[in-house]
């Protein structure tokens, strides 16, 4: 029993962790990567669709990317789309192939985005502290209802707070690494 309860806890936390890093992927640095454009979505004959779907995205160098459609009427929706988007970027069709270049970064707008990042971390740290306060309460009603003893009742508050410290510490060092990544010029 308690042994569930700390993997359902753990798994639940790895989700956080995960969350976390997508959500990082999303804040662009000063290079370009292929995944800044998954949540841009095109409008395709009426229906919203992710870029990657509707158009092969490359790497042209560091800071630009290239947007290859499938079908070349696409192009303008898709430059538009792009446009649009809240990241900031400016799409320019050359042929049937939209390049987005991506600008520098100001000193300003990296600090900005430092803040965003700081606040993404600490919701993490946030959920996987909930699921702490969830998993011992798990832990108190089995108690409660005498499926298990104090002792095991506190041996299994001291695992899950173990649990709780790692994966804190692992936000940590997620947050670290994005943080090097946006200072890096």
């Amino acid at each position: 029993m308690i042994s569930d309860v700390k993997k359902n806890a753990e798994q639940k936390m790895l989700k956080s962790i995960e969350a976390l890093k997508t959500d990082l992927g999303k804040v662009r640095t000063g290079r370009a990567h292929t995944g800044i454009l998954d949540h841009v979505m095109v409008d395709y004959y009426g229906s919203p669709t992710p870029v990657n779907q509707v158009a092969n995205v490359t790497l042209v160098d560091s800071r630009t990317l290239g947007v290859a459609p499938y079908e070349k009427k696409l192009a303008a929706a898709i430059e538009k789309a792009i446009r649009d988007s809240d990241l900031g970027l400016n799409p320019s069709s050359v042929g049937d192939i939209v390049r987005v270049p991506m600008p520098a970064l100001t000193e300003e707008r990296r600090k900005d985005l430092i803040k965003v990042v700081r606040g993404e971390a600490e919701n993490s740290r946030v959920a996987i502290r909930n699921i702490r306060r969830d998993a011992n309460n798990h832990l108190k009603d089995l108690l409660k209802d005498k499926a298990i003893s104090e002792d095991e009742e506190r041996r299994g508050q001291d695992d899950i707070q173990k649990l709780t410290d790692k994966f804190i510490a692992e936000v940590d060092k997620v947050l670290q690494a994005k943080e090097a990544d946006l200072m890096a010029i």
